[in-house]
């Protein structure tokens, strides 16, 4: 079990990574990135080895990933979507689009929308929990007077 998690974290350090030199992201933040998207998987697998429904478990590693990728924004003086959508990505639910293109082409048409109800739920809170960490600096921030 502990090598499956090992090798999973592996995985998606490396994919991070990968996506991040596509995304023509500087040396310099490569490596943070490939931490970040690998913090994200890891509040995921431990999130489903507790037994938690995969939209929860991808809501959780979706508000590490975003609150991580603020904080690193604002101490390397680089624009947020540099760690964000980088770290993101493991979390991404592609196996949730596949199946759900075979599902319809092989005329499994339940399956197609079961498949795609998750995706849709999954993508629906990596979105929600990217939201709500950009908002709450705005909702704390203390009001100024006139």
């Amino acid at each position: 079990m502990i090598n499956h998690f090992i090798l999973s974290l592996i995985s998606a350090f490396i994919s991070t990574i990968g996506f991040s030199i596509v995304f023509h992201i500087q040396k310099k933040h490569l490596l943070i990135c490939g931490i970040v998207g690998a913090a994200g998987w890891a509040v995921y697998l431990i999130g489903e080895e507790v037994h938690l429904s995969p939209v929860i478990s991808t809501f959780l590693a979706s508000l590490l990933v975003t609150q991580i990728s603020y904080f690193l924004a604002r101490t390397r003086k680089t624009p947020v979507t540099v760690f964000l959508i980088a770290g993101i990505i493991p979390l991404v639910p592609g196996l949730g689009l596949y199946r759900t293109m075979y599902s319809l082409l092989t005329s499994d048409y339940s399956k197609a929308i079961e498949y795609a109800i998750l995706t849709f739920e999954l993508a629906g809170v990596i979105a929600g929990a990217i939201v709500i960490i950009s908002l709450l600096p705005l909702i704390w921030r203390p009001k100024k007077s006139r």
